[in-house]
C-alpha cells in the first residue's frame, strides 16, 4: 500500500538524511515540498492523503482543505499546534516522535546551568586573552540545592534523575499525573504553587497543550525564589511573557532558554527578553546530537510505514 500524495510542509530536505527521503519516496506516488506560507498550500492540500509537518500548525482550515487526508506525521515530539481533536473527528491519525532527544535535552539543561554558575564562557575568554587570574570568579554548586522539575515526562524524569543521582540535589517535581513509582528520598512530589518558591533551580518540561499553556502565569512567576535559575527547553507559550519580563526587570532571577527560532515566540518578545543581562539564550540546541538525529529519523519513517501497514504507532489523538 502507498499514499497517493505526501505533502511536506515546513520541513526542509536537510532535516532528514537523503536515504530517509528515498525510503519515504517509495511509500508514495508523489512527494511535494512546500513552505508554510506557500500560496499553493490550499491547492496542494486538496489531493494529499498524508501531511508531514515540523513544529508548524495544522488548523481546522487546513484539515478541511484536505478531504482525502488520512495521516499527519510530525517531525517533532510536541504537537500543540496541530488541532488534534478536530483531526480525530475527521478520522485522521497523528503520530509524533516521543523520546528521541531525551538524553540530549537533559544533558543540555545541565550544560547551560554549569556554564552559568561556573562562569565557564567568561573563563574561556579571559584565559585565551592571557588572563589566568581566578580571583574575580564566583561559583556555586548544585549539590544540596533544591532542584524543581516541572513536568515529569521522559525528559523531565531524566533531568530529575541526573540532578538527584548525579549532582546530589534535592529534587521536587510537579506533573499533571503524579508518578509515585519514581519517588524516593531524593525525588519528591510537591504541589506546583508550593514547589516554585522553594527551588534554587527550576527546569521546565511541560508539553504544550490547552491545559499547560500559560501554566507559569503572573502569580507563579512572581513566586520564583530570589536568586533562582529558571531553565526552559520547552515552548514559550507555557509562560506569561509579560509577567516574566516584569520579574526579569528586578534582576533577581536568571532565565535561560534555547527556543530562539521564533516558532513559539515573536520577534518582538524575543528582543524584549534578550535585552536583560540576566537572560541567556541559545539556538534550539536541545535535540542536536548525532544520536538524537538518528533516532528521530528512524522513528519518523517507521511511523509512516507502520500506518500504511495498518498498525499506526505513536498516536497522539
Amino acid at each position: 500500500m502507498k499514499f497517493k500524495k505526501i505533502l511536506v510542509v515546513g520541513i526542509s530536505e536537510k532535516s532528514l538524511d537523503s536515504n530517509y527521503w528515498q525510503k519515504i519516496k517509495k511509500l508514495t506516488e508523489n512527494l511535494i515540498f512546500l513552505k508554510e506560507d506557500s500560496k499553493d498550500l490550499q491547492k496542494q492540500l486538496q489531493m494529499d492523503d498524508c501531511l508531514l509537518v515540523y513544529f508548524n500548525g495544522v488548523d481546522k482550515k487546513m484539515i478541511d482543505s484536505a478531504p482525502n487526508l488520512k495521516y499527519i506525521g510530525a517531525l517533532a515530539t510536541g504537537v500543540g499546534k496541530i488541532d488534534s481533536e478536530y483531526a480525530k473527528k475527521k478520522d485522521i491519525i497523528i503520530s509524533n516522535i516521543p523520546g528521541y532527544a531525551t538524553e540530549s535535552v537533559a544533558e543540555l539543561v545541565f550544560a547551560v546551568i554549569l556554564e552559568n554558575i561556573r562562569e565557564i564562557a567568561r573563563a574561556k575568554k579571559e584565559s585565551k586573552e592571557g588572563n589566568r587570574d581566578e580571583s574575580g570568579f564566583k561559583a556555586t554548586e548544585i549539590k544540596g540545592k533544591t532542584f524543581g522539575v516541572l513536568g515529569l515526562g521522559n525528559i523531565g524524569l531524566r533531568v530529575a534523575e541526573i540532578a538527584a543521582n548525579g549532582f546530589g540535589a534535592n529534587v521536587l517535581y510537579w506533573s499533571r499525573n503524579r508518578k509515585k513509582e519514581v519517588e524516593n528520598d531524593h525525588i519528591k512530589y510537591e504541589d506546583l504553587d508550593r514547589l516554585i518558591p522553594r527551588c534554587d533551580f527550576l527546569s521546565i518540561h511541560f508539553a504544550l497543550n490547552p491545559e499547560t499553556e500559560n501554566i507559569l502565569n503572573a502569580k507563579r512567576i512572581a513566586k520564583i525564589k530570589k536568586g533562582a535559575i529558571l531553565v526552559n527547553t520547552a515552548p514559550h507559550e507555557l509562560l506569561d511573557i509579560r509577567a516574566l519580563e516584569k520579574r526579569l526587570k528586578s534582576g533577581d532571577i536568571t532565565y535561560i532558554f534555547d527556543h530562539t527560532d521564533l516558532g513559539d515566540i515573536s520577534e518582538q518578545d524575543l528582543k524584549r527578553l534578550q535585552r536583560y543581562d540576566n537572560v541567556i539564550s541559545y539556538p534550539v540546541l536541545g535535540y542536536i546530537s548525532k544520536e538524537a538525529r538518528e533516532r528521530k529519523q528512524e522513528i519518523f519513517f517507521n511511523n509512516i510505514e507502520a500506518f500504511l501497514k495498518g498498525k499506526p504507532q505513536n498516536i497522539v489523538n
